[in-house]
């Protein structure tokens, strides 16, 4: 009999085609759907790097070993000196009372599924002295219950301590302070589930600061993309001409766009400084704001400033868009309506713009959605100044994750920008965009 053939790996065009996309559609997961999803689930808790007791998200409560077993050690000892002190005083029994339920919970907390497989490990590195870098064999999730009546014996014993070192002599009221400093440490070590879900949210839309990021946000990218537009248009009809001089005149249009944006922010900063900046000198001298200090440390002044700086550097951008649609008209058009006894004006309603309507869509849409993630212009040049006049969403998410380290609030603004944009891009394709996709879809 004839040996059979191995047979080979077969895929039908469609399956070849996912293949092929497939390398990128990896990467698009792995460098924007995995961030903005992470985005969203940290903005769902109280996240804060600058406070212990919620520096990660906690579906559940947890303890911090390291941290629990290094001041538990300090507690024991300073609580049986206490029991001695309060031989023979009224609040013996009480004292004995408080102490024996830190001591119950301490050993159910000991018994805890998670706490028995890591705590002697975790001890002997503590009393090692070596860290604790592991994260998932330095915290421990507990009972929730057990948590809360841990939390409520050591605030009793806390209060205790408080009220005896009221009337204390010196000696033992530096014994009854440091108890009640060491109980408040091995409670911190105690953590609660962090988990929100909303509120973040709910926040921020009474947030009046949000209200206001978000609508210089608008103002900015409303004025800055009609004036690149407006310019870009007349730059673009200007360079599409020809004369002498054209490829070096093209290419020094386009020297702003090539700045990096924190250089021309640097540079628009001290051109527009109210002591020694040259443009904010000449601008007085024309009467055009009353004072040169005007442009960075007024509302008005501070807005037009990122403005301005905005339209110098990225107007180029625009033109050179613009300029790319200008060389797709069939100039024979031109030729046409001319004969026709159609004026210049008319040529450029009739037949410039309708023939560059998806070249300046794509330039809205592109510069939108830029301009309404602006950062590093207003960052630098004006810092979201004067009081908070050009601060705008991004700027608000980034103080908000990096100055108050708050990880959990600041993930809910970047969740903002994002919906913003996503709606943004949404308006663009569906009502102004549609007929770029009429006649490319259906069956051939």
């Amino acid at each position: 009999m004839p040996r059979k053939g191995k047979k080979s790996f077969q895929v039908n065009e469609k399956q070849l085609g996912y293949l092929m996309v497939l390398p990128a559609i990896l990467i698009i997961l792995a460098v924007i759907i995995w961030p903005i999803g992470q985005s969203m689930y940290n903005s769902l808790f109280d996240y804060r790097l600058n406070d212990p007791e919620r520096s990660q998200t906690m579906l559940s409560s947890e303890v911090d070993l390291e941290r629990y077993i290094d001041n538990h050690f300090f507690l024991e000892g300073t609580l049986e000196d206490v029991l001695e002190t309060a031989e023979g005083e009224p609040w013996q029994e009480e004292a004995e009372s408080a102490i024996a339920g830190i001591s119950e919970y301490h050993e159910q907390l000991r018994n805890e599924d998670e706490v028995a497989e890591r705590y002697d490990t975790v001890e002997e590195m503590v009393n090692s002295f070596e860290v604790v870098a592991d994260q998932d064999l330095k915290y421990a999730s507990i009972d929730s219950d057990l948590s809360e009546s841990y939390e409520e014996a050591l605030l009793n014993a806390q209060d205790l301590m408080n009220e005896q070192a009221v009337d204390a002599d010196e000696e033992d009221e530096s014994l009854f302070m440091d108890a009640s400093s060491q109980i408040g440490a091995v409670d911190r070590a105690l953590l609660s589930s962090n988990f929100i879900g909303l509120s973040h949210y709910t926040n921020y839309f009474q947030d009046s600061r949000m209200w206001q990021s978000l609508a210089n946000t608008f103002i900015f990218t409303g004025i800055s993309v009609a004036l690149e537009l407006f310019l870009g248009l007349m730059i673009a009809l200007v360079i599409h001409r020809a004369f002498i001089g054209r490829g070096v005149v093209r290419a020094a249009v386009l020297i702003p766009w090539a700045i990096p944006t924190a250089v021309s922010a640097m540079m628009w900063r001290y051109l527009l400084d109210g002591q020694s900046g040259v443009i904010a000198h000449y601008l007085e001298q024309l009467n055009l704001i009353g004072d040169s200090s005007t442009m960075l440390s007024t509302a008005i002044g501070g807005m037009s400033s990122v403005i301005l700086a905005d339209v110098w550097k990225t107007t180029p951008y625009m033109a050179l868009l613009i300029l790319a649609g200008l060389q797709t008209i069939n100039y024979g058009l031109y030729e046409a309506a001319e004969v026709d006894g159609a004026n210049k004006l008319q040529r450029f309603f009739f037949i410039t713009i309708p023939m560059l309507k998806s070249t300046i869509l794509v330039a809205l849409l592109f510069r939108t959605l830029d301009a309404f993630r602006v950062f590093d212009l207003i960052y630098v040049l004006t810092g979201g100044g004067p009081a908070n006049a050009t601060e705008v969403i991004s700027v608000y998410a980034y103080t908000t994750l990096f100055s108050q380290q708050n990880f959990g609030g600041g993930s809910a603004l970047s969740v903002i920008v994002f919906l913003c944009i996503a709606l943004i891009s949404i308006i663009f394709i569906k009502l102004i965009g549609s007929d770029l996709f009429e006649g490319k879809t259906g069956n051939s």
